[in-house]
Formats: structure tokens, sequence, C-alpha cells
């Protein structure tokens, strides 16, 4: 993406006024008779989002007012940005406490715009960011928007070979190692889950099992998982057209790692970093898994198929066996997974799920303090069991009585996820990564969440 975030400016910055409730009134009083009649002719009352941009006696833009509302919050710039024409501008007066850096960051979030399929991009709002740290949000706004291309571009140009080359781009950026498993290879390096979910695409789109490595040893380990299927048909179990429209965007846990991975080498955070991402198309072809298949997994246990269409929880589960093997101080994963983490808590809103209080607050308080938003939700023991299977050790459809579906996929992923005494905490975070309507600063389409908050917290669990 192009920088919307200016250290410095040749050209003079059109100022932005923000304010919250208590200031609008105040303000208005104290503003020249022509801008107060100009704000009364736009009908601007100061409330929450609205934009007032005021002419000077040429009609040129002289200045913009921004209402915050009554408790001000720095992701509200998102939405100005998008409301913004095209120009350079600054924060000339804000509340009092708000943290620039999330302004900035804020800024830069709600310019984006995917147009790799458009020949006119158009200009946007820029910002001179002053007091701020510069390198440090563009780096994040970077590797969001890195996220959210990924998810946009679409399944026939974001195959898992376009997975694996943004990672060695990434390894190659910041000087980290790379290794990757594909196709025949993935029964001999024992991840036969990965395999059998992959299998029946096509064999240019062969599954693959990508592992990045980056930091000096002795640091404490990072390791980040990501779901990577690229398209999901659903499998022999299809899913309806509907249903598998939006489907291109089943490889945003593997964005998200990729994306969060990103700005701990580009931040050179203390720690070293892992990131797993398994990549795989859930195809369908006369090598396609089947309902009532019995898989083998990389941890030993034996996987019931009942529903081709519960593949990501399979993936996941062979490359958070191959983290519990590198005894990292903290396990991340990341998954577009299920409906039901929707139904519970909408598209805005992703749970997460830990049995480590610590990591749950620490994850928490980071979430609030960049207004990154996520809901703990409980690992709730007495559904364990409708993960049982009559011929294996576990089922990847857990039975109808227990309904909790975004629990029981958490259930099923803490059977491989690491522990004992080497091991650090797990969580994982059920992810939508999309945003269904058009908003200003939030455009139809990809979305990245939670990982501003994981980013933070990181930073602060390994200082």
């Amino acid at each position: 993406m192009s920088d919307v975030i200016l250290q410095s400016s040749d050209l003079p910055a059109i100022p932005v006024h923000a304010l919250a409730d208590d200031e609008v009134g105040p303000a208005l009083d104290a503003a020249p008779p022509f801008v107060k009649a100009f704000a009364a002719l736009s009908e601007f009352k100061g409330k929450a989002g609205q934009v007032l941009v005021t002419p000077d006696a040429d009609g040129a833009m002289a200045g913009v007012w921004f209402a915050l509302g009554a408790e001000p919050d720095p992701m509200a710039f998102r939405t100005l940005a998008a409301k913004l024409p095209a120009g350079i501008y600054r924060v000339a007066r804000a509340p009092k406490g708000l943290d620039l850096d999330q302004v900035a960051l804020a800024f830069a979030l709600g310019s984006y715009k995917f147009d790799r399929y458009k020949s006119h991009a158009g200009e946007r709002a820029k910002l001179l960011a002053e007091g701020v740290d510069v390198a440090e949000v563009r780096q994040i706004a970077h590797a969001c928007a890195l996220a959210r291309d990924m998810i946009n571009t679409p399944a026939n140009d974001m195959g898992p070979l376009q997975l694996e080359t943004i990672a060695r781009e990434i390894a190659e950026q910041h000087s980290a190692q790379i290794t990757v498993i594909t196709g025949e290879g993935l029964l001999e390096g024992n991840y036969p889950a990965v395999h059998a979910v992959g299998r029946a695409a096509d064999p240019a789109r062969a599954p693959r099992m990508i592992e990045l490595s980056w930091g000096e040893a002795g640091k404490p380990l990072v390791c980040l998982v990501g779901k990577g299927v690229v398209f999901d048909t659903g499998g022999l179990d299809i899913k309806p057209s509907a249903g598998m429209r939006q489907m291109k965007k089943d490889m945003g846990g593997a964005a998200h790692a990729l994306a969060l991975g990103r700005m701990i080498m580009a931040a050179g955070l203390p720690v070293r970093l892992a990131v797993l991402v398994p990549a795989v198309e859930n195809a369908i072809s006369g090598d396609a898994m089947r309902p009532g298949d019995v898989l083998a997994s990389r941890k030993g246990l034996s996987i019931e198929v009942g529903n081709t269409d519960a593949e990501g929880r399979l993936i996941l589960a062979d490359a958070l066996t191959r983290a519990g093997e590198l005894e990292p101080a903290l396990t991340l994963d990341l998954a577009t997974l299920t409906g039901a983490a929707r139904v519970a808590l909408g598209p805005q809103l992703p749970p997460f799920y830990t049995d480590d209080q610590e990591l749950a607050a620490d994850i928490e308080r980071a979430a609030k303090a960049v207004s990154d938003p996520v809901w703990r939700m409980p690992l709730w023991k007495g559904y364990a069991d409708a993960l049982d299977s009559d011929v294996a050790e576990i089922k990847n459809d857990p039975d109808a009585w227990a309904q909790a579906g975004s629990v029981t996929a958490a259930l099923f992923l803490q059977r491989f996820a690491p522990a004992g005494p080497n091991c650090g905490p797990w969580a994982h975070f059920d992810i939508f990564a999309w945003n269904q309507r058009n908003r200003p600063g939030f455009p139809a389409g990809a979305e990245a969440q939670a990982i501003r908050g994981l980013y933070r917290m990181i930073r602060e669990r390994f200082a």
C-alpha cells in the first residue's frame, strides 16, 4: 500500500479539529461568524462521526471539524480518513490524552482500498503525523493491509503456492528461515491430516506445510499458527452456492498469522518466532476425503471425518502438534473456523479461547488499549464428549446436542495444542476477517481482526 501517513510535507496541511461532545458547543461559540453560519447550513451538530469541511473566502478548504462523541476513541479516525477528499491533513486539535500514534494508525487503516483489479486507484487523503512514531505506525498498517489484500484476492490468484510465495518474501525481507513440504512429501513428513484435506486439489495447487522461523537462540519462542484453506468448497459435503461465495477468505487465519509475524519481525521484538501455515484447497475430486473416513494425525490420534466441511480443524491439528514439538513459550492460532462464532458474537467481535487466566487478561488489556475488540469464550469441558467417536479417538463434527459449534471446535483444537511442562499457554482465535457491509473506514471485504491487540500483548509480555 502507498503511505498515507507522512513524516513531513512540502505542501501546507489542512488543520483537523477533533472535538469531544463537550467541546463542540464552546468551539462553535468561539468560531468566526462565517464558520458558525456554515456549520448551521451544513447541519453540523457535533454528532459522533460528523465531519464539517470549512471553506475559506475563495472556496478552498480551510479546515475540518470532526466530532468524536462522548468517549473519544482514536479508531474513530478510520471513519474520517474515508470521508475526507484527497489532500494533506494534520491534527491541529484533539481531546487531551488521545493517543496520536493510534490516531495515525486508525487513519491509515481507514484509508485502505483493494484496487488490484481496478485500472484507476484514485488519490487518497494523507495525514501529516506530528509527534508520532511514523515507522511503527506504517509497519502495523502495512501488515494489516497485507492481510486484507491476501484475503480479498480471489482464489484463482491466491492458491497454496501464492501463500508460500508471500511467506518466502516475508522471510527474505527479515532474514528468516523457511521450509516448505509439498504434496506427497506431507506423508513422509508426517502431516497426514494436511495431506488428506488438500489431496483432491489440482497438482498445481497441491497442499503444503509452510514453516517460517526467525530470531536469536535463547529468546522465548512465540508460535503463530494460521489456517490456510485458500478455497473451501465444503468437500463432498459441498456448501450451497451462497455459503461458498466468500470462501476465498478461508485462508484468513494464514494471512493474519503472516501479518502478525511480519509486525513482530519488523519491530525486532526480543523473541524467537515460528509461523506455521498449513495451506490447502478443500476441493472435490475422485481422491477427496469422504464422510466416514478415518484419518491419521501427526499427534497419533485417529480422527473420524464426520463432515468434510469441518476441514480447517483437521489441518490445524497437525500444525498445532508441530507447534508443541517446538516447545513454545506462547502459541496463538488464528482461523476463520466456524459460522457458530458469528451466531454467538456477530462479525465484528471475534471470540478467543484459552484456559490460561493470565494470558486471557493480557489479551483483553492489550486489545482494549488499541481498540481491537475480542471476547473470551469458555473452553466448556461439558461439551468435550460430543467429540467422541465410535470408531476413532476423536471426530471432527461434534454431536448436535452440544450446539455450541465454536466452543466444540476450540475443544477439538485443544486436544492437539502445545501442552506439558516445557510449553507455555495457547489461545485460539475464531476470526471472521470480513466486513459484510460498506461503512466509512470499513469497506466491504477483508478486515484485519485481533492482530493489532496481539502484537501489543506480545510486545508487552516479552519486553
